[in-house]
This record gives structure tokens, C-alpha cells and sequence, in this order.
């Protein structure tokens, strides 16, 4: 397996799998990318980050519960913040459909990641990833179906074999939420460009071309001098 990643521009990602906000900030950045004619001169490296790595994987609870519970609120409140991020991702078109949700742990999910990393297929793999979890109804702790979102997606069958045992991929993992530690950074997505530049949130669109002309000048100059 090589990384064959061409010489560009780099936006780091810190992101979890189960924020509804970093599947938005993503087609909000993409959509950016695509606004500003800029795809071509960027990389992206999408970066762990568990907003509760204690998180148990719970496929019997609604994610309304799970919500109610984890925030301290009802029931009623719960549904209505789904609401209101289902119908923000809608106008971003994005489906989520909350009533299949599997309340889940992401750690084996960011190690697919890690591993799709290594063949430059970290958005696809990504995007996948948030359709199973926000829209499809399925369980992102349960390894055979992560193997078959990695397969899908263009990775080899035997480097899924025994991914989740992999050290090097958990390391990696961990190793991203001890870099996001260092740079203070508490929610996600986080997104940083030309290791110089700080957007915290799914921005709207707008505010992500205006980092990107900025930051892509910048990085171009240093290029050339």
C-alpha cells in the first residue's frame, strides 16, 4: 500500500463519525472547494476525534434517548434538536434519517479511516461512513459491516481482515486525539488550513472560500519563493 498524495495544499480535519455537524461541514467545505475552483490545489487529511470515547455501542436505544440522556434533557427536546440538524443537512443535501441511527462507539470507524488514509480514499470512505450512520440505520462498531464499507470504497479485502487488531491504525487514532488535545481543540469539526488557519464549526460556505483564497495565496507564495 503507498500513499501516492501529490504535493498541495493541506486542510486538516479533526472529526467524528456521529457529529451531524462534520458530515455538514464537510459538503459545506466541499461545496466551497467547488465554489472557488480550488479542488485541485488542496489535500485533505481528515483527523480522529471521539466526543465520547466512553461511548457504548447501544443498538437497542433510539438516538432521541441516547441524546435525552447523555445532555440531561428531554425527550421532546432531543427530537427537536434532530429536527433542526436533519433539516440543516437537508439544505445541504443531505438525508439523515435519525429513527435508524445505532447509537455507537466510533473508534473502529476512525481506524477504517486511518487505513483509508493510506490509499487516499479518506473522503470516500468518510462520506460512507456518515451515510451508514446518519442515514442508513447501521452499526459503525460492528467490524464486518466496516469491512464492507471499506471494500466498497476501494480497499483491499486483506488489509480489512483483521484492521480492527491493527496497532499501528489504533495508535494513529489515538495519536490525532492527543494532537487535537495539544491544540485545545474541544468540539468538532475543526478545520485547519495550511497548518496556519483555524475554523472552528460548520461554517457557512462563504466563510469557507474566504479562508481558502487565503490561505491557498499564501501557501502559494511560499511555494514559489
Amino acid at each position: 500500500m503507498l500513499n501516492n498524495m501529490t504535493h498541495k495544499m493541506q486542510i486538516e480535519i479533526w472529526s467524528d463519525i456521529v457529529c451531524p455537524f462534520c458530515s455538514i461541514g464537510k459538503k459545506r467545505l466541499e461545496k466551497a472547494l467547488l465554489e472557488s475552483g480550488t479542488s485541485d490545489n488542496v489535500n485533505i487529511i481528515w483527523k480522529s476525534f471521539q466526543l465520547n470515547s466512553l461511548q457504548k455501542t447501544e443498538p437497542g436505544k433510539s438516538i432521541n434517548q441516547y441524546l435525552s440522556e447523555h445532555k440531561r434533557i428531554s425527550l421532546n427536546e432531543a427530537e427537536s434538536m434532530n429536527l433542526y440538524v436533519t433539516e440543516m443537512a437537508y439544505k445541504e443535501g443531505l438525508r439523515f434519517d435519525f429513527s435508524k441511527t445505532v447509537v455507537a462507539n466510533s473508534f473502529k470507524a476512525h481506524q477504517l479511516l486511518q487505513l483509508a488514509k493510506i490509499y487516499n480514499l479518506q473522503n470516500t470512505v468518510g462520506d460512507a461512513l456518515f451515510q451508514a450512520y446518519f442515514s442508513d440505520g447501521k452499526n459503525i462498531d460492528d467490524t464486518s459491516t466496516l469491512q464492507q464499507i471499506g471494500v466498497a470504497a476501494g480497499i483491499k479485502s486483506e488489509d480489512l481482515e483483521n484492521f480492527t487488531d491493527n496497532k499501528s491504525l489504533a495508535d494513529a487514532v489515538l495519536n490525532d486525539i492527543e494532537e487535537a488535545r495539544q491544540l485545545q481543540i474541544s468540539g468538532v469539526p475543526f478545520f485547519v488550513f495550511n497548518q496556519k488557519y483555524a475554523i472552528s464549526g460548520s461554517r457557512e460556505v462563504n466563510y469557507f472560500i474566504q479562508a481558502l483564497q487565503v490561505s491557498l495565496s499564501e501557501w502559494q507564495s511560499q511555494e514559489v519563493s
